[in-house]
C-alpha cells in the first residue's frame, strides 16, 4: 500500500470512490471538483490517499480550522478492508493535525452506516452522546 497526501489531480479516483461507498453523504457543491479544490488549498498536509498496486485503496479529507480538527470523508474501498488501510488513514491525517498544533479532531458518521460505526467505533473514538448537531444551510444549491 502506498500512501500520499491528496491534490486536486487525485480528484476523479476520489470521487469515484466515495460514490461507490455505500454511507457516504456527500454535497453536490462542497464536494464538486471546485469545492474540493478550496478545501485542499486550505488543507494541503492533511488528507491523505492510499494505492494498491497504482488503483485508489481508500481516502481521508482532513482539516482544521485553526482550533479543531475535522474529518469529512473518510472511506476504504471494500476488497481493501481488514488490511490497516483505514487506521493508517487516519494516523497520518492525526499526525499531520498534530504538526499544525491542533489537540482534537471530531467527525460525524451517520447512525445508519453500520461499517463506519465499527470502524469508528473499534479504533476506540470517544462517541458522544451529550450533544446535538445542527446544520445551518447557507446555499440550497448544495444539496
Amino acid at each position: 500500500m502506498v500512501y500520499s497526501v491528496i491534490d486536486i489531480n487525485d480528484y476523479d479516483e476520489i470521487f469515484s470512490l466515495w460514490s461507490d461507498t455505500p454511507g457516504m453523504g456527500m454535497r453536490s457543491l462542497d464536494d464538486s471538483r471546485e469545492g474540493i479544490a478550496k478545501f485542499l488549498a486550505r488543507n494541503p498536509t492533511t488528507c491523505f490517499a492510499a494505492r494498491e498496486n497504482g488503483k485508489m485503496a481508500g481516502c481521508i479529507l482532513c482539516g482544521h480550522d485553526g482550533r479543531r480538527g475535522y474529518i469529512y470523508h473518510a472511506c476504504v474501498r471494500e476488497s481493501c478492508r481488514g488490511k490497516g488501510v483505514g487506521t493508517e488513514l487516519v494516523r497520518l491525517a492525526c499526525d499531520a493535525l498534530r504538526n499544525e498544533g491542533i489537540n482534537k479532531c471530531a467527525l460525524v458518521c451517520f447512525a445508519d452506516n453500520r461499517a463506519g460505526n465499527a470502524f469508528w467505533n473499534a479504533a476506540e473514538c470517544e462517541r458522544r452522546d451529550d450533544l446535538n448537531y445542527y446544520n445551518i444551510s447557507l446555499n440550497s444549491n448544495n444539496f
